[in-house]
């Protein structure tokens, strides 16, 4: 029956709905009384309004900033399953989140009515109030589950996480699929397009509150801080200065508020130093500093200069002005390491006596079942001093024991200043007094992209403890390119827009089809959010292809040449770039061939030039390395001049080896000893003075490894080039005088027009994109026979299907299909550990030298993963024929240290010799072991699932079992 708030918007309804709960407040006896009484704190408007909704019977969608109290609504949640009988599923993005929601639920209702499962944690599952991941609950729709049976309600905190493009489709699943009884709670940051989401949320789950607040508990307030030079002083201070003018309200600065002046004075009046100035520093001395240690300059020279303030400086200022505990985000790994190092350089304590001995006691407790021999692999001793200075590092890479006890020093205030990447952004409650960036720019894996508005707002979002903090702060570091105006824009805007990410899977697809058939599938897809912004971005886009067309016309006339066709000559342009390329292909593989050629010629006792890469300068071969031959040819074990013992490959070396002299190596030479490698390292450095003492000129070198005359030759003795350049001089419009402005434009009207051409198809495409993806999806299942037609023309699941609808993972089509095939067949438990991480990792760095396979290139190990990149091929192949995006390559990145781990070698010597980081090997490791749990149930052999298990069992101990629950 339609009522009267039917014809509202969803924020008039959310202000009827605040209306009716304000009203409502006076009341006792209903479940939000109860609750508000037990919390022992006075619950925001929002929270009150939100509560409502929920006992009222309708669904939620709460969108408010980062520490303003979301998860209050989802506590409620749970108090109202409990207090009518039935169930309630709290859902997180990640392991740790729901770790950390698991321990606050279970000391409010008791371990007993409280459960947890991760996938590889499972507490009292059948607890009234389960918190999981959300990919545990798509399992359990998908199976059918009768832990579902009584469900009720199902929370989803950080539900604005279903933008991410790998997991991100799991949110859209559940709340599609989810039972229409159960009632929804979105737990979300501040998106600048909650209207629309709640729109989609009321269209699949039916009546649905939309209660958005923009309103922090704490003010945050901004500032720059700065190391101008002080007018008395000779040296650089670093000064925290206020971003907004003194009039704006940092709570509501508007768009685009007015800066500071004295801010703008010092940035107009300081200049910044840049590498160009190194030419004026000094007569003759590049470190020149003029009389007295400092540099000439000020009023009297050149105008002062500006640097960026050094990391231990911040963090000291900030603790001068009480706005410690801080997270200092670094948007690299290796930054945050070499933070904290920095700041132990400098002396900087930030504990008292008592407080470090509270450190070393709980460091101590949480890091008891660790074994002694992996603490120095695992860098344990200077994270522990830094530690008890109150300073850490927090980022993937740390081992899990490690960012847990990070996460718990800092909540209780013990440590003061973390240096963290973007990840501690996202669920881990870790609020802060400050919040500092060093940069506004980051790195996305492929380029350096400027820090949105978005995701400022999403990293400030941390400072300022509610009930602890007045106010919070957010610091920006001077750094090159900082624009305070351009600061002052991004600081106050909210443009946070929520992005669908979903795309059907090959294990939904066969889910669905198992459930409710093909035909009703793709109707229920066609629900999904992405369909649905789908659908209302078409009239943009088409606005956005006629500017397109309107400009390509102006090009055309920009480029027109009189003396002939000038797109005709652009296409011979072009020609001939791609030819020059392709040469250039050729004669990098040549080179390759010619290095490798060197590493197969090495002996022991050469002393050998590497004159390029990462290990530039001389070695020693210690071990040709032949009988460790991998795919880039052998990798042999050397000693630098530096005393350490390094495994040379391809990438470290990638135009080849040359050797200059020889050395005969003691037969008693152990490369375990110092003093035998500093001794042998003696010997090669006078060996190498002697050798250039007896070759004059030594400086001039001949040519390296494939960089003979020979290779320049190529493209003037290649015929189809000169073909084409020839074709190329002979047009007429070679000899315009006008000829490189026409080939700007149409080098603008070639990038239009492909942009153009893809909007295009944008457009074309934009309806039923969703379904259409699901036919092409079935198609390839329908082709490998997961899927097969009956005589009714309808689409059924196969026995093969049936297996792989119980394998979620991300390549799960790839998965099947090795096992399938029997790719895997006849591996060891390490082995197939070792192939399953091929499919499982993806590295973040490309690799440019082959990784080494235990038991050779001829091995069984080394054999089954040449199958599984033929089975990858083929499944790819497929997938582009039918217009779908290929399955991600594979990655032997860690092949051999899970195998080390599975055949139970100690950390130390699986990371020897590897840039993994410890929590990185622990991470994948817990991803090979999710899906070798899968394969334990869904193979299609008893043998290969027994194998499975032992491998999942070998996997899984040590650091990589620990969990904290």
């Amino acid at each position: 029956m339609a009522t009267a708030d039917d014809a509202l918007s969803p924020a008039e309804r959310y202000a009827a709905s605040r209306a009716r709960a304000t009203r409502s407040q006076v009341g006792s006896g209903t479940r939000l009384a109860e609750f508000r009484a037990s919390v022992g704190f006075e619950l925001d408007e929002f929270q009150v309004v939100a509560c409502q909704a929920l006992e009222d019977g309708r669904g939620v969608l709460v969108a408010a900033p980062t520490g303003a109290g979301k998860t209050v609504v989802g506590e409620f949640a749970v108090h109202l399953a409990l207090a009518q009988g039935g169930k309630a599923f709290y859902t997180t993005p990640i392991k740790a989140l729901s770790n950390q929601k698991y321990a606050d639920l279970a000391r409010r209702h008791g371990a007993e009515n409280v459960g947890l499962l991760t996938g590889d944690t499972t507490i009292n599952g059948e607890a009234p109030v389960v918190v999981m991941t959300t990919e545990v609950l798509r399992n359990m729709l998908y199976a059918g589950s009768a832990t579902l049976d009584g469900l009720q309600f199902v929370v989803m905190d950080e539900v604005h996480y279903l933008a991410d493009r790998f997991r991100g489709p799991v949110w859209e699943e559940v709340i599609i699929h989810l039972a229409d009884h159960v009632q929804l709670v979105s737990l979300s940051a501040t998106v600048s397009n909650a209207e629309e989401f709640g729109d989609w949320l009321e269209m699949v789950r039916g009546d649905t509150a939309v209660v958005v607040s923009e309103r922090r508990p704490v003010p945050l307030w901004q500032h720059v801080v700065v190391s101008a030079p002080e007018p008395h002083l000779r040296h650089s201070v670093p000064r925290l200065m206020d971003l907004y003018a003194g009039h704006v309200d940092p709570t509501d600065p508007g768009v685009n508020p007015p800066i500071n002046p004295d801010l703008n004075h010092v940035f107009r009046v300081s200049g910044r130093r840049t590498a160009g100035d190194g030419d004026r520093r000094g007569p003759g001395d590049r470190g020149y500093r003029g009389r007295g240690g400092y540099r000439p300059g000020g009023a009297a020279g050149l105008a002062p200069q500006r640097r960026t303030p050094p990391r231990f400086a911040v963090v000291d200022a900030l603790d001068a002005d009480a706005l410690l505990p801080a997270i200092y985000f670094i948007f690299s790994r290796a930054g945050c390491e070499g933070a904290v190092q920095q700041c132990l350089g400098a002396g900087l304590r930030l504990t008292s006596p008592q407080e470090e001995e509270e450190i070393r006691r709980i460091v101590e407790q949480r890091t008891a079942t660790i074994p002694p021999e992996d603490l120095d692999v695992l860098g344990y001793w200077t994270w522990l001093q830094a530690l008890a200075r109150g300073i850490a590092a927090h980022h993937a890479g740390l081992l899990p024991v490690f960012k847990e006890t990070v996460e718990e020093l800092f909540a209780r205030g013990l440590v003061k200043a973390v240096f963290a990447t973007e990840t501690l952004a996202l669920g881990i409650n870790m609020p802060a007094r400050s919040v500092v960036l060093e940069k506004l720019v980051k790195w996305d894996g492929t380029a350096h992209q400027p820090v949105t508005p978005g995701e400022y707002t999403q990293l400030t979002g941390r400072a300022g403890r509610r009930g602890i903090d007045v106010e919070g702060h957010a610091v920006v570091v001077d750094h090159p390119g900082l624009d305070p105006v351009a600061l002052a824009g991004l600081a106050s805007r909210r443009t946070y827009p929520l992005r669908s990410s979903f795309r059907p899977t090959y294990n939904m697809a066969v889910n669905l089809v198992s459930q409710v058939g093909h035909d009703r599938a793709r109707e229920v897809l066609e629900t999904s959010f992405a369909q649905f912004q789908a659908d209302r971005g078409v009239v943009g886009l088409a606005k956005q292809a006629q500017a397109h067309a309107e400009a390509l016309a102006g090009y055309d006339k920009a480029m027109a040449c009189d003396l002939g066709d000038f797109g005709a000559y652009m296409t011979l342009r072009r020609k001939i770039s791609a030819r020059e390329k392709e040469l250039s292909r050729a004669a990098s593989g040549t080179r390759r061939a010619e290095a490798v050629a060197t590493f197969d010629r090495l002996q022991r006792g050469d002393v050998v030039e590497v004159p390029t890469g990462r290990r530039r300068g001389y070695v020693l071969v210690l071990d040709p390395g032949r009988d460790e031959r991998g795919f880039d040819g052998p990798r042999p074990t050397v000693l630098t001049q530096e005393k350490q013992v390094k495994k040379l490959t391809l990438a470290d070396a990638p135009d080849g080896v040359t050797v200059v002299t020889r050395l005969k190596i003691p037969k008693a030479f152990n490369a375990r000893r110092p003093d035998a490698r500093r001794d042998l390292a003696s010997t090669m450095r006078n060996a190498l003075g002697a050798f250039r003492d007896d070759v004059p000129g030594r400086g001039a070198r001949g040519p390296r490894p494939g960089q003979g005359p020979g290779r320049r030759a190529d493209a003037a003795s290649d015929r189809e080039l000169q073909s084409l350049r020839a074709a190329l001089r002979a047009h007429p419009c070679h000899a315009c005088p006008d000829r490189d402005d026409h080939a700007r434009w149409a080098e603008r009207h070639d990038t239009l027009a492909a942009e153009h051409a893809r909007l295009v198809q944008r457009i074309e495409g934009r309806t039923g994109t969703v379904a259409r993806t699901f036919d092409r999806t079935c198609t390839v299942l329908e082709t490998l026979r997961y899927l097969e037609r009956a005589a009714d023309g309808e689409l059924h699941v196969t026995a093969d299907g049936t297996w792989l609808r119980r394998v979620y993972a991300e390549n799960d089509l790839l998965l099947a299909e090795c096992l399938r095939r029997g790719a895997w067949d006849g591996l060891d438990a390490a082995g197939l550990a070792a192939a399953v991480s091929t499919v499982v990792y993806s590295g973040r760095r490309e690799e440019a030298a082959e990784p080494y396979v235990p038991g050779g290139p001829h091995g069984r190990l080394a054999q089954a993963l040449d199958a599984t990149t033929r089975v990858w091929a083929e499944v790819t192949d497929l997938e582009e024929a039918h217009g779908l995006d290929a399955t991600g390559a594979l990655d032997l990145g860690i092949v051999a240290p899970v195998h080390r781990w599975a055949t139970g070698k100690g950390l130390d010597a699986v990371l020897r010799g590897t840039d993994l980081a410890a929590g990185d090997f622990v991470r994948w490791c817990k991803q090979v072991v999710d899906v070798l749990d899968q394969l334990g149930q869904a193979a299609p052999t008893p043998a290969l699932r027994a194998t499975a298990r032992r491998a999942q069992d070998a996997v899984l101990r040590g650091v990589v079992a620990y969990s904290s629950i």
